[in-house]
């Protein structure tokens, strides 16, 4: 007699209330998240200052424009926050990767104002740019949450930015356009977020050169991804690598530490693939 997993002998009305109280959990979870991020986010609305990579760790002011290479084992890592949304949700994940030796960090604020994916992508170009000739790294990763991954992938893909983005991180990014109708769904860019607006449809095309890495996380309890699954990266042409995290809801995902382990064993790994210099003594 063949015997069949746990789940698929609980009876259907039992596994909704075992959905039920898995979402109810993560709703709570995401109100208080919500919580702590209004009360942070005051403190991120001015852009960060420039500190060497060196220095950052003890609070001092760089003294040059330029800084050195030798010693550190990462590129520099560009977080990019979501839409009506500042730096500000990126200060656990920020704190967790210098805990573990991610020494080069930078917070990038896009103007509420912005109306389209595009122009937000090409700005964003120009701070990589800087970034670039600035730390003397020649390429970058990225983390983006929601919004940030999808101006960040456009960048990538579309504007030649793969030649200065070794990884990309997404977390709950709406890659092929979410059908959630938020309060603010009349603003442009939530539009170009839809399935089947210009900019998903030129994510689509082919991209058979494109050599940034992909790492998109995605949960099974976000809210604003609908379906959840538009999160994954499917693109046949992107190296992609989609991780499910389960439980949790959209605002949850820059902020849990289990997300935050995965994005580092996900750095770590181009790390270790690249010959990097003390890559293998990263935690």
């Amino acid at each position: 007699m063949k015997i069949l997993p746990f789940f698929f002998v609980i009876p259907p009305c039992l596994r909704q209330l075992q959905l039920s109280a898995a979402l109810l959990r993560a709703t709570a979870l995401e109100l208080a998240i919500l919580a702590g991020h209004l009360f942070l986010y005051p403190s991120g609305i001015a852009q960060e200052r420039r500190r060497d990579p060196v220095d950052e760790a003890v609070g001092m002011l760089p003294e040059t424009s330029r800084l050195p290479t030798t010693g550190h084992a990462h590129p520099p890592v560009v977080l990019l926050h979501g839409f009506v949304d500042n730096r500000s949700v990126f200060v656990l994940l920020r704190r967790s990767l210098a805990r573990h030796g991610w020494h080069h960090l930078e917070s990038l604020n896009y103007s509420p104002l912005t109306c389209d994916i595009r122009t937000a992508a090409e700005l964003l170009g120009r701070h990589i740019e800087e970034i670039c000739e600035r730390t003397g790294h020649a390429r970058v990763d990225i983390v983006g949450h929601s919004l940030g991954g999808l101006i960040a992938r456009y960048y990538v893909q579309r504007l030649g930015g793969d030649t200065h983005v070794r990884t990309l991180v997404t977390l709950g990014t709406p890659h092929s356009g979410t059908r959630v109708a938020p309060p603010m769904s009349a603003h442009p860019i939530v539009r170009q977020m839809r399935p089947g607006s210009d900019v998903i449809e030129e994510l689509r095309e082919p991209a058979p050169d494109c050599r940034t890495k992909f790492v998109s996380f995605w949960s099974d309890l976000d809210q604003l991804m609908l379906p959840v699954e538009t999160a994954c990266v499917t693109h046949e042409d992107l190296i992609a690598q989609n991780i499910r995290v389960t439980g949790i809801g959209h605002l949850a995902l820059p902020v849990h530490p289990a997300v935050a382990a995965g994005i580092r064993q996900a750095l770590q790994a181009q790390d270790a693939a690249a010959g990097a210099p003390g890559a293998a003594s990263v935690a």
